[in-house]
């Protein structure tokens, strides 16, 4: 079993000094502007896991609220001081080799974690990481409820599909944005049920990704977006495997030419239904 870390020190003062006005406790201390899923789908497969296994292991320890930072010693290799900042959790300090050459490292994120779970264990479903969109393989439709909250989690990841319109100093930045916002599309749609109704959302889905890269300024030469336009190709081809009447969904896709042909495949089905 994973050792439970300790409370940090700021933790223990901020119960000791807890004023009378009914906020909730773990509020008094807290103020990141990032939650986990933020850490999830801005932080690469890797050094998420890296991190996790750090935090599950009890490995941060001594974690003090400076200021705008949290700051802890991490056990690892050696021993590493870290900072990360409440307000970006990629924005702080660490003094191993990657820390050292201002690149995010596996001890900032599980400070990070640390600070949005307050020391709490990580469930299996704070673990899962979706970073490939894949088919679910139910079948249902969804409910006018459900419709509107899916809508509203699609459209807020899209805005960080960003163009690119700045200098040099900021394309990283800019990828790390669309990195994070086809990771969120890719854990909404992989928790899709297979109908006509679904299929025509992503139908929609992989039109406004088009239009992002021909004609809104996304510069998506790490190949992020088409990544993802290419998963939603081939889960609608899953669907039309599962449930026939998902074909109907890609009839938008012949009335013109696209400009990266991802619509290929399915405009083929479509054709050798007919």
């Amino acid at each position: 079993m994973a050792k439970k870390p300790k409370q940090p020190k700021f933790y223990e003062r901020a119960i000791k000094n807890w004023p009378e006005d009914g906020r909730p406790r773990e509020k008094l201390f807290m103020h990141t502007t990032y939650d986990l899923n933020k850490i999830k789908f801005a932080t690469d497969e890797a050094t998420f896991k890296r991190a996790v296994g750090l935090y599950e292991s009890g490995k941060v320890t001594e974690v003090e609220q400076l200021g705008g930072y949290y700051s802890a010693l991490v056990l690892g290799t050696k021993s590493y001081r870290v900072s990360v900042s409440v307000r970006n959790y990629k924005h702080g300090h660490c003094t191993c080799y990657l820390g050292e050459k201002d690149t995010l490292c596996k001890h900032m994120v599980a400070l990070a974690l640390y600070a949005v779970m307050e020391g709490k264990p990580l469930s299996d479903k704070d673990k899962q990481l979706s970073h490939h969109a894949e088919c679910s393989e139910r079948r249902n439709t969804l409910s006018k409820e459900e419709l509107v909250t899916i809508k509203r989690a699609i459209a807020e990841s899209m805005r960080y599909i960003k163009p690119y319109r700045g200098s040099s100093r900021t394309w990283f930045a800019n990828q790390d944005s669309l990195r994070e916002g086809c990771n969120r599309l890719s854990a909404i749609v992989s928790d899709f049920p297979v109908s006509r109704q679904v299929a025509d959302i992503l139908v929609k889905l992989l039109l406004r990704l088009e239009r992002k890269l021909s004609v809104g300024g996304v510069d998506d030469s790490n190949g992020i977006v088409g990544g993802l336009a290419g998963e939603l190709v081939a889960l609608l081809e899953e669907f039309a495997r599962i449930d026939p009447l998902c074909i109907d969904a890609f009839e938008p896709l012949c009335r013109k030419e696209y400009c990266f042909g991802w619509e290929e495949p399915l405009v083929r089905i479509l054709d050798e239904r007919s």
